[in-house]
């Protein structure tokens, strides 16, 4: 048996510490009845009182307890592993966060940000991965794991929500660093397949890419690019208040979407580039996804079954009713027996007292 919530059981320790405060209210009940008289005629001022139901009730009362801490410490017992088997691919996605990345994604300045429209179509996408699994990389002038390969979508959106361009604090856009740690990320299992979501407006990018994307190939791992931005280009807002970033002559800076560097890369890892501004930009990157030959993926699951607190907790209640039902007092029918008691050793003593008594008199006539 295992427990969810092992460091629980340590609550059991408070079973010998209220037993223990327990037996010491005893032992102080019976010195304070001391100084009233012998115990013996005193309990006889108290026909009515147990003196074993106190020992049983609390004895019901802790086990109950036990069985409740028990229960909350969530006991699993007949686990059984089951391996389910679907079909997918592993999915990398290389996420350009450089500042940039904060240009509009239209030819309007004022538009949705490149890094929101990213995000937005970032978004859709896990939501149509089904069985596939997926992991995240974020690069600027240096790229970082965030998230890796799983099937946790939930996971996934969580840590794209958190996405920003001050997650990298290197300025650049390391498009080839950001590949070489996707490669470097996938399962070692050899036969299912891979690809690579590189997605950037392709701005001051490093000379690198094209190469990697050439060994990724070469690894039997698809490159397929997302490009987001303007070709017009647009500038890079520093604040809420419609500052833009500016150059040393007082000008802003304009940003494009390098859409030739974007498709040279595409091409060298023998994916497609899609235009992130495209209407059907999400429909064409899946579409492109499911041309991947799908391969056999594991997923170990457990069954809820192995839970075992309820058990614990019928345990608990069926003590407590019981414990509610015993009254502290004597049961009425078994009031007539004095089993080993004191006072019926006694009354047989003045019986053979009295009954020498009456043979002395006899012999004394």
């Amino acid at each position: 048996m295992s427990f969810a919530y092992p460091s629980l059981l340590y609550l059991l320790l408070l079973i010998l510490v209220i037993f223990g405060l327990w037996y010491w209210s005893r032992v102080a009940r019976r010195m304070k009845l001391r100084r009233y008289g012998n115990l013996r005629h005193l309990e006889q001022l108290m026909p009515e009182a147990s003196k074993y139901k106190p020992a049983v009730k609390i004895t019901l009362e802790l086990l109950a307890l036990a069985s409740l801490i028990v229960a909350v410490a969530r006991p699993r017992a007949g686990e059984k592993e089951e391996v389910e088997s679907t079909e997918g691919i592993e999915v990398m996605i290389a996420f350009d966060v450089s500042r940039s990345m904060l240009a509009s994604s239209t030819d309007d300045t004022r538009g949705i940000s490149r890094l929101d429209r990213a995000k937005y179509l970032l978004g859709n996408l896990i939501d149509k991965l089904g069985n596939d699994k997926v992991g995240l990389i974020v690069f600027a002038g240096e790229a970082y794991t965030q998230l890796p390969i799983t099937t946790d979508f939930v996971s996934a959106r969580m840590y794209l929500d958190e996405i920003s361009t001050e997650m990298v604090p290197t300025q650049g856009t390391a498009i080839g660093t950001a590949i070489n740690m996707a490669i470097n990320s996938f399962s070692p299992a050899e036969d299912i397949n891979k690809a690579i979501i590189v997605i950037t407006d392709g701005e001051n990018h490093e000379g690198d890419a094209v190469e990697m994307a050439k060994y990724a190939k070469s690894l039997g791992i698809e490159v397929d690019v997302m490009g987001v931005g303007s070709i017009k280009g647009a500038p890079i807002p520093v604040n809420r208040n419609g500052d833009f970033l500016k150059d040393e002559t007082g000008a802003p800076v304009t940003t494009f979407l390098n859409e030739q560097m974007a498709k040279e890369i595409a091409e060298a890892g023998g994916g497609v580039y899609i235009n992130g501004s495209s209407s059907k930009a999400l429909s064409n990157l899946v579409g492109q996804l499911d041309k991947i030959k799908k391969s056999d993926l594991q997923h170990v699951s457990y069954k809820a079954s192995a839970e075992q607190f309820p058990m614990f907790v019928w345990i608990a209640l069926i003590l407590l009713v019981i414990d509610a039902v015993i009254l502290p007092t004597k049961i009425g029918w078994l009031k007539r027996y004095t089993f080993f008691s004191r006072q019926k050793i006694a009354a047989k003593g003045g019986e053979s007292l009295k009954k020498q008594t009456t043979v002395n008199k006899e012999l004394s006539k």
